[in-house]
């Protein structure tokens, strides 16, 4: 089975939380919050489109310098979604610098910034190298659910949460999955090769069945052909939830568990031991119990814990325990005195 993404945490489970989602063909990445980037090669980071911010607090913000040293004499355009504030604080960060040796001709890096609510998209804000990173309001973005990016093969979903400030938890979800069948390619004479990834898009873009493909400059065949002989196969798509920095209380746990229901892979924070549960309670994270339960609620495939608090090194294996112990246990954490 061939997967769309391939999702990877950026850093150690006790540093910054982040998750780079890899897109096994076409030199294309997305990422889950950009704290610290030293772990991703600069070749990684060049292969970003979409950076999606859960909230602006260091340990999941401080990675946009790095970006933006990298790309700034690149032709490239970065697309950055985030709550409320998010906006501002893209322009903060570039008001930092001075970019007097910017103009007409530089290379011509981009940045677009959009503020999402669940009532919608708050507004959009433009900001280009050769301009000196001057902002440029754009028009409102249509709002369409809780979908921030609608791409012909994926979408982001996203929840907004309480962490003391609005944080947003994202799901990536493939539109359709397509597996090439080689023996049956090969019974119908037909190679493998860069025509298949165009095969894929337009399945997943749903084209007419009597779309016609060119295998080979001599050879021609239709969707419908391809389905028809099973040489491609269709199923559900990836779903991958990204969730952190939340308190464990009764509007998050409804709103997370509706994201993350049925998805293939979560990877949620687990920071505290439930022994510290008020402390956890006090700075609006999670145990890794409550995580546990959070998994079991949303009857993920397969959930990773993360984004554990320092004070717990040398303990990760606790940490674990208690994570799996209510994943598989049938009762919520006891949040007793």
């Amino acid at each position: 089975m061939t997967l769309l993404v391939q999702p990877r945490l950026v850093n150690e489970p006790f540093s910054d939380a982040g998750l780079l989602l890899d897109f096994r063909f076409g030199s294309r990445a997305v990422l889950f919050d950009i704290g610290d980037l030293s772990p991703l090669s600069p070749r990684e980071i060049l292969r970003l489109s979409h950076v999606f911010v859960s909230h602006m607090h260091m340990d999941h913000f401080a990675g946009f310098d790095r970006l933006l040293r990298l790309f700034l004499y690149r032709n490239s355009t970065v697309h950055f979604f985030g709550p409320p504030g998010l906006t501002a604080a893209v322009e903060a960060k570039l008001n930092a610098y001075t970019w007097n040796l910017l103009d007409d001709h530089s290379h011509d890096f981009t940045i677009i910034a959009s503020d999402w609510a669940p009532a919608g998209f708050l507004h959009s804000r433009l900001f280009r190298a050769q301009s000196g990173f001057a902002p440029k309001d754009l028009p409102p973005i249509p709002a369409e659910g809780n979908i921030l990016l609608d791409d012909p093969d994926f979408r982001i979903e996203a929840a907004m949460l309480e962490h003391g400030v609005p944080c947003l938890a994202f799901a990536f979800q493939e539109k359709i999955r397509v597996n090439v069948q080689k023996r049956q390619l090969e019974a119908l004479g037909l190679p493998v090769g860069p025509w298949l990834s165009e095969a894929k898009r337009a399945i997943r873009r749903g084209a007419d069945p009597e779309t016609t493909l060119a295998p080979t400059a001599d050879q021609r065949i239709s969707v419908g052909e391809l389905l028809a002989a099973e040489a491609l196969r269709t199923g559900p798509g990836q779903r991958i939830v990204y969730a952190t920095d939340l308190a464990f209380n009764e509007a998050n746990l409804e709103r997370v568990v509706a994201l993350a229901r049925g998805a293939g892979q979560l990877f949620i924070e687990a920071g505290f031991l439930h022994e510290d549960r008020r402390l956890a309670d006090a700075k609006r994270h999670l145990t890794a119990a409550e995580a546990g339960t959070i998994a079991r609620l949303a009857d993920v495939g397969h959930a990773v814990p993360m984004h554990f608090s320092p004070r717990y090194i040398g303990r990760e294996n606790e940490l674990h325990a208690e994570f799996r112990a209510n994943l598989i246990a049938g009762s919520a954490p006891d949040h007793s005195p």
